[in-house]
């Protein structure tokens, strides 16, 4: 853990000096030949901090003030310490595509194991539980939101806005089961709300096509254009700061992300998948 509060602090610092990329191999180079070497797996965490930057300021926006960024650096740089120990570049993967997904899950592993969840939010969501549960026994459906609130007398408004609190605020209750946690045939909370959007089967056997067709088209394409993609469109960051975390020029990532996107419509055209436009 100390190894941990120190690269937070050195995280908080303005000036971290940049290694160049053949500094950079040179120390994986030395650390795959001896990772007990303390002072050569902290410079590399120092020169993946960003990667850990990038993940905790898009978590930030969707967590609630209860968690600190400080609380959520440091699950970050844990995770970013694992992904470096157990990195082996004879798995054909970039680090940073294997670190992105190792300092969120840390993140997340981590909010989850802890229970924070504000006691006013968890009792009006119990609220809510109870409502949907007498709506269903008495009809037999599942309620709509408007029905909730008007059994609530509340607005529709504030029963969608606790939904979300709760969403916002906890990343596993809203799956909490009815009843009994430990009947494995429960039903999940989320799963007793009628989405009034929802798409009907048709749509959702369409849309399932075009995700698998897709899905293997992105497997077809070289490895950094499926981590360009994953970052713009899966991570929200712009075409900046994917060239800051993978250390290639903004006018470079605009290149690949371009190529990236007509490979996939050749592939995809190729096979006449429906709704092509739509997804792309």
């Amino acid at each position: 853990m100390d190894t941990v509060n120190s690269i937070t602090t050195i995280a908080g610092a303005k000036s971290i000096k940049k290694l160049s990329e053949e500094e950079v191999e040179a120390l994986w180079k030395q650390y795959f030949k001896d990772n007990s070497n303390k002072d050569i797996k902290d410079k590399l965490i120092v020169q993946y901090l960003n990667l850990t930057k990038y993940i905790v300021g898009r978590l930030r926006v969707t967590l609630p003030p209860t968690i600190s960024t400080e609380d959520i650096t440091g699950y970050g740089i844990e995770g970013l310490i694992h992904a470096i120990e157990k990195y082996s570049a004879d798995k054909g993967t970039k680090f940073e595509t294997y670190a992105l997904m190792r300092i969120r899950g840390a993140i997340i592993d981590k909010i989850r194991s802890q229970d924070w969840i504000p006691r006013t939010t968890r009792k009006r969501f119990k609220d809510i539980q109870k409502v949907i549960s007498d709506i269903q026994q008495q009809t037999g459906k599942q309620p709509t939101i408007k029905e909730i609130a008007e059994k609530m007398d509340l607005s529709p408004e504030k029963v969608q806005n606790a939904i979300n609190d709760m969403q916002n605020s906890s990343f596993v209750s809203i799956h909490d089961k009815k009843g009994d946690s430990s009947d494995d045939g429960g039903v999940e909370i989320i799963d007793t709300i009628q989405d009034t959007n929802a798409k009907n089967p048709m749509q959702q056997l369409e849309e399932k096509d075009v995700k698998r067709d897709l899905s293997m088209a992105l497997a077809k394409l070289p490895e950094r254009e499926r981590m360009i993609l994953a970052l713009y469109y899966h991570e929200n960051m712009t075409l900046k700061e994917i060239g800051e975390a993978v250390k290639i020029s903004e006018s470079r990532v605009c290149q690949l992300h371009s190529q990236a996107i007509m490979k996939l419509r050749n592939l995809l055209s190729s096979n006449n998948v429906r709704l092509r436009k739509s997804i792309i």
